[in-house]
């Protein structure tokens, strides 16, 4: 029980903005291990941007503004980790010659035209989805949402090797395949008590394909891995789960 207490502290204090003390005798490969708690922090963190979005209905905040406004909380509480990959990939990606200068570009904290297209598309296109779903549905949307995008993070660690030999994914570790199976219990789990069987079933797949198909374009562009890569995928899914939620519960 104790190494999924300090499992949760290190997860949420990866994934969110909020203080947790550091767990006793932590070690490098902790890390890795806390991943298999990802898709339950990722719950919470959707939960208080759904009750927020409600809060701001109820007090009369049109639908387009309330979402705004929840995303935009939703960053502020995870300082905006995925956000953050997700603009360095598309800067990387779309501007780099070779994987080397890619990977230069992915490491430099400047926000270039891709990342800041990428963030644009990102952002209205979540927008539109939630401001889409009813009062009835937000909460349970977005915890399923952000269960599934970092979900699927730990089977892309393991899937793919390092592009470089230091930075955030090669210092954290690898979970190893019993850590991703049990991260994607919790996802699917969380999914069916949030959502509709058949559409918790469709929602898993396209966090599923989401993650594929970042997977196999981060090996075409840089041969690996990334944190960046990572923060990219979880973006990627998510807006792609909302975009099916929306169209089918909207």
């Amino acid at each position: 029980m104790r190494e999924w207490l300090d499992d949760l502290r290190i997860a949420t204090a990866f994934l969110t903005r909020l203080p947790m003390p550091h767990p006793d005798g932590a070690r490098p490969e902790s890390f890795a291990r806390a991943q298999r708690l990802f898709p339950l922090v990722g719950a919470g963190i959707g939960a208080a941007i759904g009750l927020f979005c409600l809060l701001l209905r109820a007090i009369g905040v049109p639908d387009l503004a309330a979402a705004a406004l929840a995303l935009g909380g939703g960053a502020l509480l995870t300082g905006a980790l995925h956000e953050d990959g997700l603009a360095d990939v598309a800067d990387g990606f779309g501007g780099g010659r070779d994987p080397a200068a890619k990977l230069e570009i992915m490491r430099d904290s400047r926000l270039g035209t891709y990342g800041a297209l990428a963030l644009v598309v990102s952002f209205a296109v979540k927008l539109a989805a939630l401001a889409a779903l009813p009062n009835g549905l937000v909460v349970q949307s977005l915890i399923a949402a952000h269960a599934l995008g970092r979900g699927v993070l730990p089977w892309i660690a393991i899937s793919l090797p390092y592009a470089r030999k230091d930075g955030l994914a090669a210092n954290a570790g690898r979970p190893d395949g019993g850590i991703a199976a049990v991260a994607a219990g919790i996802t699917l789990v969380i999914a069916l008590l949030a959502l509709p069987f058949s559409t918790a079933l469709l929602a898993a797949i396209a966090a599923g394909a989401s993650a594929l198909i970042m997977a196999l374009l981060a090996k075409r562009q840089i041969g690996g891995q990334t944190g960046d890569v990572l923060g990219g995928a979880e973006q990627v899914a998510e807006t792609a789960i909302l975009v099916l939620l929306a169209a089918r519960l909207g």
